[in-house]
């Protein structure tokens, strides 16, 4: 049996959330890759997301989205926001959320003591450049099967194939994807079933250790934040998107809170 079959998952205004941790998230994906190892050309990819209250807004107000984001294995609860109303609505007892940026790291340490190979898919060729390089310097062992930047447009089917090839022949049991959401969700969705290997949608995580974009202090994080943080950082391209998703989230959050209530 599947272990995202056992994990309780509770659905959170249309998205299929996992009542996990970072121990169990991470415990989950290593026995995945473990077996894809023992029989990759029998066993089928297995996807996550790690998603947040603009995904979750997003896939509430597409109903083709909230397919492909319910068709992911394991999707687990990266916004303090979140994590609060998870435990709000559904008791669900959560301590920390788990954030995209944390498990992929969490990731690559058990790669790399693991051997298990890993492929970065997403982002500019010169963010995957230093994220290479930094992780390589964090974790010597750390086995870089390749990389593939974004095209930022729509790929061909040739495209997408070629794509898929390129993975599968590196041999990586780990795919991080950092392709904006919900881009990165629709890829995850869609390739899971053709790549022997686990693909993994971390949001940010690419340009935070790659040191292109300035992560939020640990205290803004815990409180809620960060999305305040990275609204300074990016005022431009993040504003119509935090009005909106932020706006319609604690909407729908004080609507759920009335009927509970009431």
């Amino acid at each position: 049996m599947a272990l995202s079959t056992m994990l309780k998952k509770v659905n959170l205004f249309g998205i299929n959330y996992a009542v996990t941790d970072y121990s169990t998230a991470v415990s989950q994906i290593l026995t995945w890759v473990n077996k894809i190892e023992a029989s990759p050309a029998v066993s089928p990819g297995f996807g996550v997301t790690a998603l947040a209250v603009h995904g979750l807004i997003e896939g509430y107000k597409n109903s083709e989205l909230r397919n492909q984001i319910n068709s992911i294995d394991l999707v687990v609860p990266d916004g303090q926001p979140v994590k609060w109303a998870m435990n709000w609505f559904h008791n669900s007892g959560l301590k920390d959320r788990v954030y995209g940026p944390t498990l992929t790291l969490h990731l690559l340490e058990a790669a790399a003591q693991k051997n298990i190979p890993v492929f970065f898919y997403g982002s500019q060729q010169l963010t995957l450049n230093k994220l290479a390089k930094n992780l390589q310097e964090k974790f010597p062992r750390l086995q870089i099967a390749g990389i593939q930047p974004d095209r930022f447009r729509e790929s061909t089917d040739e495209e997408k194939e070629l794509d898929r090839q390129k993975i599968i022949a590196s041999g990586a049991r780990l795919v991080f994807v950092g392709r904006g959401c919900p881009r990165q969700e629709r890829w995850v969705a869609e390739n899971k079933h053709h790549i022997p290997a686990v693909l993994i949608a971390v949001g940010a995580a690419f340009d935070f250790h790659a040191g292109t974009v300035k992560q939020a202090p640990e205290w803004i994080q815990r409180v809620g934040l960060e999305w305040l943080f990275r609204l300074n950082q990016e005022p431009k391209r993040l504003f119509k998107r935090y009005l909106t998703t932020n706006s319609l989230f604690l909407y729908l959050f004080f609507k759920a809170t009335l009927k509970k209530v009431f």
